[in-house]
């Protein structure tokens, strides 16, 4: 019914998922490079400070699950590999699933509601412009071994290095950042060239994702 598809609209509102328009309907919120790199950003100060705790706080169980999370995340990544040109969603969504597993396993002992519900709220911000990337057929020129840094983040977490960890994880989520700008400017530059061989005149207007 019209009620709950409006209160479900108004939550995705106050999240800034989507937009109000003057007509009284919604949208999905614009990209925004500046609003991608301050949700990037933030994520780092929320979850930096939330391993940090994790790492003083986190027991042998919680370390064997955060083990257990990253070898399911490497499972479900040989997974995905093999089958790189089936357009199956269940394998990609599997694997986005362990995906977010293994971070939230990362601070999953901080001990603070807040800073886990907060991170949570980030983690959708700025997945919504990873993941059109990952779906974009310029993203495979560009070479980057995730599994290597999600090594290095499980190491220097079992280790209970706060700095290293913390540091690798903000470069990590940076790095990310970075992709998604190279693959939009991949993007904008084929569309470009697309709309000259035409003959079109004009601007793109704004890419919602």
């Amino acid at each position: 019914s019209f009620s709950p598809l409006r209160e479900a609209l108004n939550r995705l509102h106050s999240e800034r998922l989507v937009v109000s328009m003057t007509s009284g309907g919604f949208r999905v919120a614009p990209f925004s490079e500046d609003e991608m790199w301050d949700a990037i950003e933030t994520r780092i100060v929320i979850d930096c400070e939330a391993l940090r705790r994790s790492l003083a706080r986190g027991d042998d169980e919680w370390e064997a699950r955060l083990v257990a999370s990253f070898h399911a995340l490497m499972a479900a990544t040989g997974r995905r590999i093999a089958d790189a040109d089936s357009p199956v969603d269940p394998v990609r969504d599997d694997l986005e699933k362990r995906h977010q597993d293994f971070h939230r396993g990362l601070i999953a002992a901080c001990g603070s509601r807040w800073l886990l519900d907060l991170s949570d709220q980030l983690y959708a911000q700025t997945e919504r412009y990873r993941q059109p990337s990952l779906r974009d057929q310029n993203y495979s020129k560009f070479k980057r071994d995730v599994g290597a840094e999600h090594r290095q983040l499980l190491d220097a977490a079992v280790a209970r290095d706060a700095g290293l960890a913390a540091g690798l994880l903000a470069r990590h989520y940076r790095e990310t950042g970075r992709m998604v700008r190279q693959v939009l400017a991949l993007a904008v530059t084929e569309g470009a060239g697309d709309r000259g061989e035409r003959g079109e005149r004009g601007t793109t207007g704004v890419r919602v994702l």
